[in-house]
């Protein structure tokens, strides 16, 4: 038995302000626009609020999956001023448009994730609306909404200071060959969009290689299913230092990175985490490069400058307590990164080395033929029986 279903001319699910970015506690409300293309009884117009976040992603021969809701609301819906046919239903004619009216409220602070959307999972929120007719499937008109709930970098957590040390011991054929060190700090833990984060870090180089200092801004998404989590890394920017010759040192004093148009941390889902660092690292040609993390917090309300250390004011003042911080490291030589005019040239057509991050490095120096660097992605699988670290 073939049922035709009859066509309708507009069904349509509409926001009253759809461009608007939604939080915890705000009201989410709309329209459904409804209009036939001749006479149909409509026995219930329905209409579902839905927010989950969804992991999936292939392990061998299986699939993980996982699924966590963070909003259900459900209604019937009337029209207004409308008559109705006594078992409820209403007959709606062609030429006329017809509206349902709706409305819900988001759950408090705190119970709500932002919306994502990544290669192994999402967080979705959404509107839909089912048209209900006597002797017909019910058809679906579906919209999407956004979900950003706020984190202010402004808190106790956020504006306390990230620092760290790390050295790495460097060999030629199992004999030492010195090492590689460096020393970093930020001001602060969390930013925004936009922003700029000021590096204070020295990098020694006792090994006989020219290595190149670098720093940039990664994310790490971490998705979880069946007791596993998929983890996926991807570098957003980058700065580099100058070269670094055996024996001498690198400083900086306020290098600045601007944090990239991203989407705030999620650090409040069971599923879903998106963790955010600064990622201050050495190259050395024929070795792993020396890595060190400092973590960061993207977040949605801006630093209101009124912290002890001004970000505009962060290199001038770090200097003056530099110092006392690194008094222990060897002096480093000038920079000639101050010069206004800058001769050095980036072009790899006469490069010292090759210091791209790709992996196979060579020992030597070597001139490479002209290419631009693929995009750092990098993904791991871990396994896991509680919540990622």
């Amino acid at each position: 038995m073939v049922i035709m279903t009859k066509k309708l001319k507009e069904f349509d699910v509409v926001f009253n302000d759809p461009a608007k970015s939604y939080s915890s506690g705000d009201k989410v409300a709309g329209k459904i626009i409804l209009e036939v293309l001749e006479l149909t009884q409509v026995s219930a117009m329905r209409v579902i609020g839905i927010g989950c976040a969804k992991v999936e992603y292939p392990k061998g021969k299986q699939r993980c999956k996982e699924e966590v809701d963070y909003l259900r609301y459900e209604d019937t819906l009337r029209l207004d001023d409308h008559p109705t046919e006594e078992d409820g239903s209403v007959i709606l004619i062609p030429g006329k448009r017809y509206e349902y009216m709706f409305g819900f409220e988001l759950p408090q602070q705190g119970q709500l994730v932002s919306s994502y959307k990544g290669k192994f999972g999402s967080v979705q929120y959404y509107v839909k609306a089912f048209l209900d007719r006597p002797g017909q499937p019910s058809q679906e008109s579906m919209k999407n909404f956004e979900v950003v709930e706020p984190i202010d970098v402004n808190t106790p957590e956020l504006m306390s200071p990230a620092a760290g040390t790390k050295g790495k011991k460097v060999t030629c054929m199992f004999i030492s060959d010195g090492q590689v060190s460096v020393n970093a700090k930020i001001d602060r833990r969390g930013y925004c969009e936009g922003e700029e984060i000021c590096i204070d870090a020295n990098f020694e180089n006792t090994c006989s290689r020219i290595v190149v200092p670098k720093a940039a801004i990664v994310a790490k998404h971490i998705y979880q299913a069946n007791g596993r989590s998929k983890v996926q890394r991807q570098k957003l920017c980058s700065v580099r230092g100058n070269h670094i010759i055996s024996g001498t040192c690198e400083a900086w004093r306020g290098k600045t990175i601007r944090v990239p148009k991203i989407k705030p941390s999620i650090l409040d889902c069971n599923i879903i985490r998106v963790e955010y660092a600064l990622m201050v690292y050495v190259h050395i040609p024929g070795s792993d490069k020396l890595i060190l993390e400092l973590p960061l917090v993207i977040g949605t309300i801006p630093y209101n400058g009124f912290s002890s250390r001004n970000n505009s004011l962060c290199s001038q003042e770090s200097s003056s307590t530099a110092s006392n911080s690194w008094a222990s490291m060897p002096s480093a030589p000038p920079s000639y990164s101050d010069i206004s005019n800058d001769y050095r040239m980036e072009s790899p057509t006469l490069p010292l080395l090759d210091d791209y991050d790709g992996c196979d490095s060579p020992l030597f120096m070597m001139a490479p033929p002209f290419e631009f660097p693929p995009p750092a992605y990098k993904e791991v699988d871990e396994e896991c029986n509680g919540n990622v670290s």
